[in-house]
């Protein structure tokens, strides 16, 4: 006879082990987040924020709207109008308004914003790869598919109910 109780303690303990490496993505995430940050203010004088607006604007050199911009960034209008604000105050943006719609702001990188961002990328990049240097091309592979496949299931779940 079999004990009704050990698919709950399996299902318990594999709960348990799921929290804890959430836990520990987190944990990982915020310290490799916080390094960058320090990385880009002390050897760039920028911010996280402002590189990832950058980032966002450089791979649409045709530009983008703040609402794009927002989405694209995961942050609400006011935090990517902020940023822009002062790109724009620095030469690195610029705002024109929508031939279409009045309403609607269209934002892209200037050529020097362009040209910055190209440095700055490239010193991020460094450091990313830095971060990573104790993985192997097969680990990074492996990571990926893990992280990949952990929301796939509960996505497809979301998009077909």
């Amino acid at each position: 006879m079999t004990d009704p109780a050990k698919p709950d303690a399996t299902r318990s303990s594999l709960s348990k082990r799921r929290l804890k490496t959430w836990i520990r993505l987190l944990g990982v995430t915020r310290r490799a987040e916080n390094h960058l940050r320090e990385f880009l203010r002390v050897n760039h004088d920028t911010t996280l924020p402002r590189f990832d607006v950058m980032a966002a604007l450089w791979r649409r050199r045709d530009g983008m709207t703040m609402t794009e911009l927002s989405r694209a960034l995961l942050v609400s209008n006011g935090n990517a109008t902020a940023v822009v604000d002062r790109l724009e105050k620095d030469g690195l943006a610029r705002r024109t308004p929508s031939v279409s719609d009045r309403r609607t702001i269209h934002v892209a990188l200037t050529d020097e914003g362009l040209r910055q961002f190209e440095g700055l990328a490239a010193d991020h990049e460094r450091e990313v790869d830095a971060l990573f240097a104790g993985l192997s091309d097969a680990d990074l592979e492996s990571l990926s598919d893990i992280l990949r496949r952990a929301l796939e299931k509960r996505e497809t779940e979301r998009d077909s109910g």
